[in-house]
């Protein structure tokens, strides 16, 4: 019985270390390649070069292309017209006279001087004969802070809607409007429109619940400080047709999206895949296909086993995105549309049934992943209404985001309640085109005289 030579022991060592190495090698490489276009991280934090679109150039220029709708300036009604006539020809220099029936307009639209309106309120403190003195109250509708429903209004749309910090809209206030006022008395306001608007969101996330489609989508917040640091916190959004409902918790599990939609919530919802959302029935969910494009994409881009299912899968979303914005534009039936996708869905699932077995381990536990919830996957195609990403929803957020980015989050529950609903408002109103502050001051106004809250639902319009 011959003994193991001790040089083939060491080499089976050097070559299992080899193996390990090169595996590590590759996989530090793939995390090189890891950008927004592959994976969840922002574009924010791509370096350059990145192409972030995966469409191909349609070698048109930049701007409006021929037949699009113009967005030119409307015309306002003038508050006063001066008439501009030419003295002389500007060829023989001849006198002119008569006129033009039609005169070419330019006109101009100029920032009036702002002057605060100031009303004084002298409360008399009255004697009665029996000795006693009585003083007059500040009468119901009067802001007790001493700045008006309509100023106070503005005050909270330029911190919540446009995010403005406190020091900022101080400062626009001293500029624009000669209006002196304190930090400190900003975020009081900001309450007070918090509990204005308090109704009215409630009845917003009511009517979410009752939507036919909802998009849902969650980033990352702050709220107060734990162990020296900011508290974790997330914001949530629910987008429907006319309604978007802002939602701050402490928490990102399943249950947070049970509260916004209602635990018996029947429509449809468009999300991403999030596990968080695996309690609504797939075959009432609409993955939201910009995520997965970014899974395929990194199957591509890892260039391994794996990469000719990427490229593969990447294809037929480009032919099924085709197809789509035909239908969307009305240059497709919907019937023709559904006979068109017949071929591309099933040539998706095939693609996503062999990398599931194939020898690229992240490319086969992706493709796992996607085929678990299979049924999302083309949910847009049968329902009319329905997008096939979640875009509206991440647009939605963003603003959000920006809030957080600017303010570094909240302190307490307080502050996350003003911050939702200030957003819910601002994001609601103008996907209806209605007026934010005509709204806001209407709320105000509503709470100073205890009287009915307006309601952000389309019928009240």
């Amino acid at each position: 019985m011959s003994s193991e030579d001790p040089r083939d022991k060491r080499i089976g060592e050097l070559e299992a270390l080899l193996a390990k190495a090169m595996a590590r090698i590759a996989e530090l490489e793939s995390m090189l390649g890891i950008n927004s276009t592959n994976s969840s991280k922002p574009p924010s934090s791509d370096p350059p070069g990145i192409e972030r679109s995966w469409k191909k150039p349609s070698g048109r220029n930049p701007g409006g292309q021929p037949g699009h709708a113009k967005h030119e300036r409307r015309y306002l009604e003038p508050n006063q017209v001066v008439h501009v006539r030419p003295e002389k020809c500007r060829c023989c220099g001849k006198r002119l006279h008569g006129e033009d029936r039609a005169p070419y307009r330019h006109q101009v639209i100029e920032l009036p001087v702002v002057q605060s309106e100031v009303t004084d309120y002298l409360l008399h403190t009255l004697r009665c004969a029996c000795g006693v003195e009585t003083a007059a109250e500040i009468p119901i509708g009067v802001p007790r802070r001493g700045y008006g429903v309509r100023l106070s209004s503005a005050i909270t749309l330029l911190t919540g809607g446009y995010r403005l910090s406190k020091r900022l809209t101080q400062g626009l206030l001293h500029d624009l409007m000669g209006v002196e006022i304190s930090l400190g008395t900003v975020p009081n306001l900001e309450q007070e429109m918090s509990a204005a608007l308090a109704a009215p969101v409630e009845e917003a996330a009511k009517y979410v619940r009752e939507q036919p489609i909802a998009n849902l989508d969650e980033t990352g917040w702050y709220q107060g400080r734990e162990k020296g640091r900011a508290g974790r916190a997330w914001l949530w959004v629910a987008v429907t047709a006319f309604v978007s409902v802002f939602t701050i918790a402490r928490s990102r599990s399943s249950e947070i999206a049970k509260q916004i939609l209602g635990v018996d919530f029947k429509g449809i919802l468009g999300s991403d895949r999030w596990s968080g959302y695996n309690w609504v029935e797939a075959i009432r969910r609409q993955l939201c296909w910009a995520h997965l494009i970014r899974d395929f994409q990194g199957m591509e881009d890892r260039r391994d086993a794996g990469t000719q299912y990427g490229t593969g899968l990447l294809a037929a979303a480009e032919k099924m995105f085709e197809w789509w914005s035909q239908v969307r534009d009305g240059k497709l039936t919907r019937q023709e549309f559904q006979s068109n996708m017949v071929p591309v869905r099933d040539e998706i699932i095939s693609l996503l049934r062999e990398a599931e077995v194939c020898a690229a381990a992240k490319t086969a536990g992706m493709a796992a992943k996607i085929l678990k919830v299979k049924e999302a996957l083309f949910t847009f195609v049968d329902y009319e209404g329905l997008e096939p990403t979640n875009n509206v929803a991440e647009r939605t957020v963003r603003h959000g985001v920006m809030y957080r980015k600017l303010c570094f989050g909240t302190q307490g529950e307080a502050g996350s309640r003003y911050v939702e609903r200030i957003l819910t408002v601002v994001a609601t109103l103008r996907q209806q085109r209605r007026s934010v502050l005509d709204f806001l001051t209407e709320a105000y106004s509503a709470m100073l005289n205890n009287s009915q809250s307006p309601s952000l639902l389309p019928s009240s319009r």
